[in-house]
């Protein structure tokens, strides 16, 4: 006999800061310590890293890693810019943009959050409409956010096909 799974609890905004190595270059290291990043999204979307890391052969002076996004990707800043960007595979040098900057990436996951729950499961017809309703959410915070195929835009996607329709407050 199966049972089902316990239903989810509503994730929490809640910021958090984290030990970094040494080698992280200051202008990021003060920040991070500064604004702190947030405990979780929603699922695997993103999940802070016990141990952020310096990842020097990406991008111009390469990136700092401070959590996962699904099972291979992570989430860092560009030390160069200050741009929060996915890393779609661990192994990859290919980075795609998530925010303008670490404040934005925070209120960016703090809107979602307090939009949660999205929809009833059985409200397909309003996939498509919270979908759209987060996207200019998210765009009203960083009109860069939603460049190219990035981090937000496929978030925004998942919900657009129900992928969080089984969750419960």
């Amino acid at each position: 006999m199966s049972h089902p799974l316990p239903p989810l609890p509503k994730p929490e905004f809640v910021l958090i800061a984290i030990e970094l190595p040494s080698e992280v270059p200051t202008e990021i290291a003060v920040d991070l310590r500064t604004t702190g990043i947030p405990c979780g999204l929603i699922g695997y979307e993103y999940r802070p890293l016990s141990e952020p890391a310096y990842f020097g052969g990406i991008g111009e002076r390469g990136v700092v890693a401070i959590a996962t996004s699904g099972p291979f990707g992570r989430i860092a800043i560009d030390v160069a810019s200050g741009h929060i960007v996915h890393i779609p595979h661990i192994d990859s040098s290919r980075v795609n943009h998530v925010n303008i900057d670490l404040d934005s990436f925070n209120r960016c996951v703090a809107a979602v959050i307090a939009r949660f729950p999205f929809y009833a499961e059985d409200d397909e017809e309003g996939f498509e409409e919270v979908a759209a309703e987060l996207r200019e959410l998210i765009s009203g915070i960083d009109a860069t956010a939603h460049a190219g195929d990035g981090f937000w835009e496929t978030f925004c996607d998942d919900v657009a096909i129900g992928d969080y329709a089984d969750w419960e407050a």
